[in-house]
């Protein structure tokens, strides 16, 4: 009887696989037969999941935004009464990946991203989570805006240029630290400031 195979579980083992050596050597430096070692399989199961190291490489970029969005999602989630402002607060803190147990995840991130500008096969799937986490908080903005006091005669900033200028920020934190120019609470502090501006053109009680 033929032994039966979980193809999705093993691309995700590989997955992981490509994200410690990307981590480890960059994404150029990553190769099928490293990844299979790395992964604890053969090379061919490797081949019959992946036909190409691009389409491998892909595979990781999808896998690691699917996961920070993921634990966005799960965050927000674990807590349904919060207010919009606290949960925006909550996804902000989860995209920067300031905290110690994410420094590899926003290693192995960045690495993608630099590649990725010479790369637009690459580049194509960081676009799809950005736009992912974009959207997420330009909801979170937006309701936050509508819950502001209905006697506020100041127009609502517009949720999406807010969005992009957090999601901007964040990111730019997220390098600081990695290169050493900040540390993790003076990133948090800069984002917490900017968060509570945020609040300010809101119009909202902050969290």
């Amino acid at each position: 009887m033929p032994k039966h195979v979980d193809y999705e579980n093993r691309r995700r083992r590989i997955a992981e696989a490509v994200c410690l050596l990307a981590d480890e050597h960059g994404p150029q430096g990553v190769s099928m037969r490293d990844v299979a070692a790395r992964a604890e399989v053969s090379l061919g199961a490797v081949q019959r999941c992946f036909r190409t190291k691009e389409e491998m490489l892909l595979f990781a970029v999808d896998h690691v935004g699917e996961r920070i969005t993921e634990r966005v999602r799960t965050r927000l989630a674990a807590s349904p009464a919060q207010s919009a402002a606290t949960a925006l607060g909550h996804a902000a803190d989860e995209i920067a990946l300031l905290r110690e147990e994410h420094r590899a995840e926003a290693r192995i991130w960045l690495a993608f991203i630099a590649q990725a500008a010479v790369s637009e096969p690459l580049a194509d799937p960081l676009r799809t989570s950005y736009t992912a986490l974009q959207d997420l908080l330009v909801r979170l903005i937006a309701e936050a805006a509508d819950s502001r006091p209905a006697d506020n005669g100041a127009a609502p900033p517009d949720p999406r240029r807010e969005a992009r200028a957090l999601l901007a920020l964040a990111d730019g934190l997220t390098t600081h630290v990695l290169i050493g120019h900040s540390t993790a609470e003076e990133a948090g502090e800069v984002l917490h400031a900017h968060l509570a501006g945020l609040w300010e053109r809101l119009g909202t009680t902050r969290p």
